[in-house]
């Protein structure tokens, strides 16, 4: 009787391989997003080991993923390319991500991997988001001006400013979310794949009626608020033009020269202002809980001030709405 032939150990590159292409896309089916963030935290770590290692990529095994390989790695994200601790962390996540899948793949780099993953998570200090009043808020916002950017760029803050949306939301918006017929709407499609409706005002409404009138191209699945180009704006467009914006609303509001606003505090405005009015409104929050908001909204009604704590708890799910 023929002994079993063991299987054999797949090299480095083939775990590299078989993790995006098997395991990212394939059997999570991950978002583009979500896999471009692997690719980019491998190729950094790759190109580092290599460097320090005097390796070529394809002469790598699992067993020269030490502790102190990673760590100096880490350090390097931290002091050499100033990234923050939260990004350091990712990195080190979609690495210790692939050295799970690979201690699956590889049995006999079990320990070596058991010891790549004592690697920890550092704590850091959440720094407190900024905030906007809405003078200045409207200062930001301005008035559109005649050119076809400055049309753009008034609408793409009106739109964060009404929907509290991701940047990655609004720019991903398509001609086809917008409703603007009967009770007027957006559709948002966030981060991990969660699709929300969000009301328009109707300061909204008549602006993008404008901004589609003059712009008779835009239809269908075209991009919303595309670049000169035609194509989707980026991150970093969004955040230029909110430094436009910000820097000439500075001459008129001296408070904002001591702020750093980005799209995020708009994204927090958005939660000041529902927080602080008297009715009810749809929020779509990420933590996927129930709360009544017409009672938290209004402590001053009437009606507010016989309810007991009690009460009010015990009647968080009524009339909910969806939190994100």
């Amino acid at each position: 009787m023929r002994n079993p032939i063991a299987p054999k150990t797949p090299s480095f590159a083939a775990l590299v391989q078989q993790f995006f292409t098997e395991y990212l896309v394939t059997q999570r089916a991950l978002s583009s997003r979500t896999v471009a963030c692997y690719r980019d935290a491998l190729m950094l770590f790759l190109t580092f080991a290599t460097q320090r290692l005097r390796k070529t990529t394809t002469a790598l095994r699992l067993a020269d993923i030490e502790p102190d390989l990673i760590l100096a790695f880490l350090d390097h994200l931290e002091h050499d390319r100033r990234n923050s601790v939260r990004s350091r962390n990712l990195r080190l996540t979609a690495l210790r991500t692939f050295l799970k899948f690979a201690a699956r793949r590889d049995v006999s780099s079990l320990h070596a991997v058991e010891r790549a993953l004592s690697v920890p998570m550092k704590r850091f200090e959440r720094p407190m988001v900024g905030y906007l009043t809405r003078e200045e808020m409207l200062a930001v916002l301005g008035q559109p001006g005649e050119t076809w950017t400055s049309q753009r760029d008034h609408l793409l803050l009106a739109m964060l400013y009404n929907t509290g949306a991701r940047v990655s939301e609004i720019i991903g918006v398509r001609v086809s979310d917008v409703v603007l017929d009967g009770t007027a709407c957006v559709h948002l499609h966030g981060k991990g794949r969660k699709q929300r409706t969000v009301p328009l005002w109707k300061a909204t409404v008549r602006e993008l009626r404008a901004w589609l009138r003059s712009n008779a191209s835009l239809r269908g699945e075209s991009i919303l608020l595309p670049n000169r180009s035609g194509q989707l704006m980026t991150r970093s467009n969004v955040e230029q033009r909110l430094d436009i914006a910000v820097a000439r609303a500075a001459a008129q509001i001296r408070s904002l020269t001591k702020k750093r606003i980005s799209p995020h505090t708009i994204r927090h405005y958005f939660s000041s202002i529902t927080m602080s009015s008297g009715y009810s409104k749809t929020l779509n929050f990420a933590a996927n809980t129930f709360l009544r908001l017409d009672i938290v909204l209004a402590p001053n009604r009437p009606d507010f001030r016989e309810r007991s704590q009690h009460e009010i708890s015990s009647r968080r799910t009524d009339r909910s709405i969806r939190c994100a």
